[in-house]
């Protein structure tokens, strides 16, 4: 069993549905450390709720980049964490993380990138008048979700609407997120 950490800085749903997945049986893994850069965020509800251990921390806390990713090394390390799955992690992934993880980190992005980087994809979009929308995930390196594309899926879309554009997206990426991570578990 491949052992999972994951990422997230708000809701977390992408979150739940990796470690339901996992305890459903459908990744051969198991989510043993969620880090989170949000104490308020309401993904450490669910992690608690999955009893998932965590590590939540205030970036502000620390007194660069470098300490605070040197912490989560070492949690991750602690954990024997194989595969790191950002999941709505609102931060840059920086050298210490990269140093260490470089090749193993992925990550969900909501646009069909390399269109639309960054935190606001899906508005940009829209803003844009794409007709073709989608998500891609991708490994994560030092540029901007910019590292090797692995999976990618598209759907048409017309309207104006973000809140149904939204539900799209997830209704995509949540089955796109399983299906990429358990075959990048089976051939590791």
């Amino acid at each position: 069993m491949r052992r999972l950490a994951v990422f997230a800085s708000g809701n977390g749903t992408n979150f739940e549905n990796i470690v339901t997945a996992c305890e459903r049986g459908e990744l051969d893994a198991e989510v043993v450390l969620m880090v989170c850069d949000k104490p308020g965020a309401r993904v450490v509800e669910r992690a608690a709720a999955h009893g998932v251990a965590t590590f939540v921390f205030t970036p502000k806390q620390y007194a660069s980049k470098a300490d605070y990713e040197r912490e989560i090394v070492a949690r991750l390390d602690a954990a024997g964490a194989e595969l790191v799955c950002l999941a709505g992690y609102m931060r840059i992934v920086g050298e210490e993380l990269l140093g260490a993880y470089g090749g193993r980190i992925i990550n969900i992005h909501p646009s069909l990138l390399p269109a639309f980087r960054g935190a606001h994809a899906i508005e940009q979009a829209l803003e844009y008048g794409v007709k073709v929308f989608g998500v891609t995930i991708h490994y994560v390196d030092a540029e901007l979700d910019g590292g090797h594309i692995i999976a990618q899926r598209a759907f048409p879309y017309e309207g104006n609407d973000i809140e149904e554009l939204e539900r799209m997206i997830h209704a995509t990426e949540y089955p796109l997120y399983i299906e990429t991570i358990g075959k990048l578990i089976d051939f590791s």
